[in-house]
């Protein structure tokens, strides 16, 4: 459990560790920040992820969250390593208080003499994102196309997804060139 200056405390949850109660409060914020989006029965999108950073008050109230799911991808023929950031969401009273950088902050802590590549993720709104030194890119994507609600496979997808970001962490390069996902799109 990390405490900081803020009064809220992040703690790092295995997914497979996570009670019934914690998926109780997850749901509520995913469903919250994810509108008529997010599956009302479940506390991931496509897949779960394999840890989560939770962020709590000093009342144990649940203030936001994020998902991250470990794997190797292959970009332009190089097998890269790759931790991915999933749903990142605060909740609406606490949102503009700078909880997200720290939860951000909190993943680059933890990437630290890892055998990491590079944080990715998708972003509607980038701006968050940019602050904390992620960049823009545009790679043609190839990834397994599943059905969120019926959770069932629908294919292979391959075209330039937009929103991509991501963050250097190890010594590769990123290059401009395929984007094979080896797996879901988060």
């Amino acid at each position: 459990m990390i405490k900081n200056k803020e009064n809220f405390k992040i703690k790092k949850v295995i997914e497979c560790e996570i009670d019934n109660e914690q998926a109780g409060k997850i749901q509520e914020l995913l469903t919250e920040s994810f509108q008529g989006i997010y599956p009302n029965n479940r506390i991931y999108f496509k897949q779960v992820p394999h840890f989560r950073f939770l962020a709590f008050n000093e009342d144990n109230h649940l203030l936001a969250q994020v998902g991250l799911d470990y794997r190797v991808m292959n970009l332009s023929g190089k097998l890269i390593k790759v931790l991915g950031i999933i749903d990142l969401c605060v909740s609406r009273e606490s949102r503009s208080n700078g909880i997200a950088s720290v939860l951000l902050s909190e993943i680059d802590k933890y990437c630290v003499k890892r055998d990491i590549d590079f944080l990715l993720l998708f972003a509607d709104y980038k701006t968050l994102y940019l602050k904390n030194g992620y960049k823009s890119v545009k790679n043609k994507c190839k990834w397994l196309k599943i059905d969120d609600r019926n959770q069932t496979i629908l294919g292979i997808g391959y075209e330039e997804q937009s929103g991509l970001m991501i963050k250097k962490i190890g010594m590769n390069e990123w290059t401009e060139g395929d984007l094979d996902f080896l797996g879901y799109l988060y």
